[in-house]
């Protein structure tokens, strides 16, 4: 039974006599300089190729190293909030849904409005993407986590409509040759890590590995995690290839909401967990090989993929409860040619992805004649996304920067029904809530285009304007499973117009970097008041995002990330659990304002020690919970503190305390079926890493 799993880290950890402990590297004051030119930190997620992110006209963030070991996040929402307009709410878990100059987007297919990638690859293949897809990715060891806000540039397109999230392999050629890491915290919370590296003429290689068991902190809520990622460069005088195979697994036992208006405040409430019997179990596997050289007409980069994942979890958030299963296998192929100079280069391409995806619900018993046991979908979708793309940057004179690009793609579905056509209930259901079409190909052709202009103000500031466009097609599991006797969904795909006008620049200790947006988004998917699958919503997405960035000689630093922002429906309609004309309110789960800030000291000490100690503030403002606003989440300010201190001969320990003041608050908060639901933030939580690094004194 899945209520029975073994913990096999925490047996690991118990075995190693460690209670309590983590290991990690600790930030060097060298790495402490480079917060004073954060600007001018090269980003490669806008083109795929290295580029001084000063220039760049388009809002962007980027999260190093430094911070991910610093944060040693044990979800990756506690990371992403160094990025302004992100928010990645917490479920239970290892769960999470997903914001980026968007409300928290939930229902069918809401993950499809944002491109989550690894080194520029889509985590899952166009068309059949999951909400909870981050954890499909080794954040904890990458070397940065980069993120485009809105729409993206040419060389992304299905799903990159509010934004991109891009995580990053670590350089086998940077940082330790090996380092080992242990950790504990609250509720039998243990993780081990390792990392690699070595060097031989002009190969390098990169092993990093982490397990993490947690008990939970809610009943019968823990989870046992691993990944894996190996990467492997050369650079030969012809060729330079960069390899790299990722792997993750997770079984998690899950908790579901809990009930009550401000649930979490309550102390016989909010530990426990109303579906016991809840789980998922997740694996992904990713690979490529990518090849660059130059050749007569520029830099020939060609990149062949594969990806493949798998999923199971138990439907607990529906009174049935089904099981579900879902999975996708993908061969692609990413082909690219680069050249021009300092004035003038240009980028053109051709993206290819070939996937067959298939899913499944099963009900072990019967619930009503509407809801019965059985089979209620079975189904196999062969997909086909095929583009092509160019983008080109101009320096125009000594000041002003021009840079523009378009795609075009085509995404193709050949879906299959594997059980009975129709409806899954008998005759006498009154309102079947499961209908399988029958066999169908769907076709899908979008193109958008992107241009900005950048003028530099001075050597160290720059102020942009961008115009892009983006678009989604249709995720499968809102084509094929449908509800309500509806036989056909006769969608079209969302697109999104953004507009942008920004600045950046540093004197002195400072950075800054503040953008200000409009998007509006045609063509929104929703299901209607009855259950069918339809487009055609419009709405509007409003804000201003800043990050501001001190340094100072003496070792103290501070910063802030943060936006305040509007998401509204442009138009009214007819939504499940909307009873009014919801034209003008906000999205629900869309707060106006959030953001975090920090203060710290990067210190060196004496015997090739320092120290490094962050006060960090996060702040979640208030949110309406359902699209009629008639109910309301308060928010909450949280504080994390962090110490890491390095002892000299390889050896450092890290503290983090989580929730300082011991807040309740609502990692994230819902109005469904006539009652406030919540997931529940944890109580203030001590972490303790150890770490050695023979090779880094």
């Amino acid at each position: 039974m899945h209520s029975m799993r073994v913990h096999a880290s925490t047996t690991l950890a118990m075995l190693l006599g460690l209670s309590g402990v983590t290991w990690a590297t600790t930030a060097s004051s060298q790495e402490s300089d480079e917060r004073a030119s954060r600007i001018e930190q090269v980003i490669v997620s806008a083109s795929r190729e290295p580029e001084t992110g000063l220039n760049l006209a388009l809002p962007w963030s980027r999260i190093d190293d430094d911070a991910l070991k610093l944060t040693g996040s044990v979800h990756i929402n506690q990371i992403m909030q160094r990025a302004p307009g992100a928010w990645i709410s917490r479920g239970n878990g290892q769960e999470s849904l997903a914001a980026l100059r968007s409300p928290v987007l939930t229902g069918s297919g809401g993950c499809g409005a944002f491109y989550m990638a690894w080194d520029g690859i889509s985590l899952r293949a166009p068309g059949f993407c999951n909400v909870n897809q981050l954890f499909d990715v080794s954040s904890e060891q990458a070397g940065a986590i980069e993120v485009i806000r809105g729409p993206g540039t040419a060389v992304y397109g299905a799903n990159a409509l509010h934004g991109v999230i891009n995580v990053l392999t670590a350089d086998p050629r940077r940082g330790p040759q090996n380092a080992y890491a242990v950790e504990a915290g609250p509720n039998d919370y243990y993780r081990v890590r390792g990392e690699f590296r070595a060097e031989h003429g002009d190969h390098a290689f990169g092993a990093y590995f982490n397990g993490a068991s947690d008990g939970g902190y809610k009943d019968n809520a823990g989870f046992d995690q691993q990944k894996i990622t190996l990467r492997h460069d050369y650079n030969g005088d012809v060729w330079r290839v960069q390899n790299a195979l990722e792997a993750t697994n997770l079984n998690q036992e899950t908790a579901g909401f809990v009930v009550g208006f401000k649930a979490y405040e309550d102390p016989e409430l909010k530990r426990q967990n109303p579906n016991p019997e809840a789980y998922r179990d997740s694996f992904s596997l990713r690979a490529y090989s990518q090849w660059e050289r130059e050749t007569n007409a520029g830099q020939l980069s060609i990149t062949p993929y594969v990806r493949r994942t798998s999923m199971e979890f138990l439907q607990h958030f529906l009174p049935w409860q089904p099981v579900e299963k879902n999975g996708q296998e993908s061969l692609g192929l990413r082909v690219s040619l680069n050249d021009g100079t300092d004035s003038f280069n240009w980028r053109t391409g051709v993206d290819f992805d070939l996937t067959r995806g298939w899913l499944s619900e099963v009900q072990a018993d019967d619930f009503s004649p509407n809801q019965p046991a059985g089979v209620h979908y079975d189904y196999e979708v062969d997909a086909l996304s095929a583009a092509f793309y160019a983008q080109a940057n101009w320096q125009l004179n000594s000041r002003l920067g021009l840079a523009a690009g378009f795609r075009l793609e085509q995404n193709s579905y050949d879906y299959d029904n594997q059980t009975g056509d129709g409806s899954a209930c008998a005759p006498e259901a009154s309102a079947c809530r499961f209908f399988r079409p029958a066999d169908r190909e769907d076709d899908f052709a979008n193109g958008s285009v992107n241009l900005g202009i950048t003028y530099a103000l001075a050597d160290s500031h720059r102020i942009y304007l961008r115009g892009a466009q983006g678009f989604r097609p249709p995720q499968t599991a809102e084509l094929y499973r449908l509800q309500s006797g509806q036989q056909v969904a006769d969608l079209d795909s969302e697109t999104m117009s953004s507009v942008d006008v920004g600045v950046r620049g540093e004197f002195g200790g400072f950075s800054y970097d503040t953008s200000v947006y409009s998007m509006l988004k045609r063509d929104v998917i929703f299901q209607d008041a009855d259950r069918q699958n339809v487009s055609g919503a419009k709405t509007s997405h409003e804000g201003v995002e800043f990050s501001v960035y001190w340094t100072g000689e003496s070792g103290w630093y501070a910063g802030v990330d943060g936006n305040i922002a509007r998401h509204r429906y442009d138009s009214d309609a007819n939504l499940l659990g909307s009873r009014l004309n919801i034209q003008g309110n906000d999205i629900d789960t869309a707060p106006r304002q959030f953001g975090s800030a920090r203060v710290g000291l990067d210190k060196p000490l004496q015997n090739n020690r320092s120290l490094r100690t962050e006060l960090e503030w996060v702040h979640m403002g208030s949110y309406y919970l359902e699209p009629d606003n008639q109910h309301e989440y308060e928010g909450h300010d949280l504080l994390n503190l962090r110490m890491a201190l390095s002892l000299g001969k390889g050896f450092s320990t890290t503290l983090r305390v989580t929730n300082l003041l011991n807040e309740e608050y609502a990692e994230r908060a819902d109005f469904g079926f006539g009652a406030y639901r919540y997931f529940v933030g944890q109580p203030r939580g001590l972490f303790v890493e150890f770490a050695y690094s023979p090779s880094w004194q």
